[in-house]
């Protein structure tokens, strides 16, 4: 009687084993090795919202800057020349000119394209948390979760603009890039423009308000210090001509080509909507190759940027523990995300039907950038570069189907 038992079980045993392993395969089939399925798409999780005393991740490993930080210190004792290639050296890098000038044209069209399409889609901003949306009606997620907001984290909805949808993130304007940092008694005297518009100065793009210093001859680095050996020659513009200096009193009027935006002769939203999509991938990836050459610094702590070899020095830090840091920066190597923040909104599959999105089936949303989510409302058609994100493979089930969803 034993036996027997002993051979049922043995043979239940061979069933599972046998039908585990037919299981196993056909998920193994299902499922690429990368983690991809058979839709194709791999899940992008967004990054994740940091707390107050956490500071922003590197972009080089803390191991490498400290390597490279010895080193450093090792060939100033020894007290030799150093050769700097282009742009540390002062010079301009001449095949990043003309992807310099397309990105700044490219961004003037960005604007424009954004604000001709504001006049067609809704845009909400939370008065409490400044949460955006893009779309209408404003969704009832319950996600306001600050100070002064309502007991139940519902939104305070109010009318947003394009300035919601591409906030502005400034720069100290460099005369010269490789000199001496903004100090903070010149804070108010030097201008602040856009970050992105500093880079494509820095990087070759000739504006006549923002007059920057073109070298001919390169700089030396001796003993960690900068040479200029172009005082010795003949320079066709003088440090300081014709460089005039605006403070909070007397603000600085906007040229003809600042306020004119590009003429939209058409009235088709749709077309607009497609130029400003390209145009918002263009500023992104020419970002990153000029990013890639020229240095950019943002703090740690707070959203502060500098365009530059070096951070500036204006003590107006107030992110966690600025008072330990007598409100300086701590300055760190920058992405493109710290230059062109891209405001992530809850992505809105059916804008026609009316239905806000619900906070009981927020899980199954998906987001997008808000310039994205602005011009696929549109009629744009999103890139593939944002289908991790924007879950449009995951079914939404309606109220009453939910408890069936497994």
């Amino acid at each position: 009687m034993l036996t027997r038992r002993v051979r049922n079980l043995v043979k239940f045993h061979d069933i599972i084993k046998r039908n585990s392993t037919e299981n196993f395969v056909c998920i193994s089939n299902l499922k690429h090795p990368c983690g991809m399925y058979s839709t194709g798409l791999i899940w992008t999780g967004l990054p994740r919202k940091l707390k107050k005393d956490e500071r922003k991740p590197l972009v080089t490993h803390i191991n490498e800057l400290k390597r490279k930080a010895r080193k450093e210190r090792k060939r100033r004792q020894m007290v030799e020349e150093k050769i700097l290639g282009s742009p540390e050296n002062g010079l301009l890098v001449k095949n990043l000119v003309p992807i310099a000038n397309e990105v700044f044209a490219s961004r003037r069209e960005l604007f424009a394209c954004v604000s001709r399409v504001a006049e067609s889609v809704a845009i909400y901003s939370c008065s409490c948390c400044g949460e955006i949306h893009v779309g209408h009606p404003p969704h009832l997620i319950k996600t306001c979760n600050v100070a002064g907001s309502q007991a139940s984290k519902e939104h305070s909805w109010k009318k947003g603009d394009a300035e919601h949808v591409l906030p502005l993130v400034e720069s100290f304007h460099l005369y010269d890039r490789i000199g001496r940092a903004v100090s903070h008694k010149e804070r108010l005297e030097v201008d602040q423009i856009p970050a992105i518009v500093e880079l494509c100065i820095q990087a070759g793009v000739d504006i006549p308000e923002y007059l920057t210093r073109r070298r001919n001859f390169p700089a030396y680095n001796l003993a960690g210090k900068i040479i200029d050996f172009e005082k010795q020659f003949p320079n066709e513009d003088e440090s300081g001509k014709d460089i005039y200096t605006y403070g909070f009193w007397e603000k600085r009027k906007k040229s003809n080509e600042d306020n004119k935006l590009i003429d939209m002769k058409c009235n088709d939203v749709q077309g607009i909507a497609v130029r400003g999509m390209e145009a918002w991938s263009r500023v992104r990836s020419g970002a990153s190759k000029l990013m890639q050459k020229y240095a950019v610094q943002t703090c740690g702590y707070c959203p502060e940027v500098q365009v530059g070899p070096k951070g500036h020095r204006v003590r107006n830090c107030q992110a966690f523990k600025h008072q330990m840091r007598d409100g300086q920066h701590g300055w760190q190597e920058a992405t493109v995300d710290d230059l062109i923040p891209p405001v992530y909104v809850w992505h809105v599959r059916d804008h026609k039907s009316g239905r806000p999105l619900v906070n009981r089936s927020k899980k199954y949303y998906g987001m997008l950038p808000a310039v994205v989510e602005l011009f696929s409302q549109a009629g744009a058609k999103v890139s593939d570069n944002y289908a991790g994100v924007m879950r449009e493979d995951v079914a939404v089930p309606e109220v009453d189907e939910e408890r069936w969803v497994v």
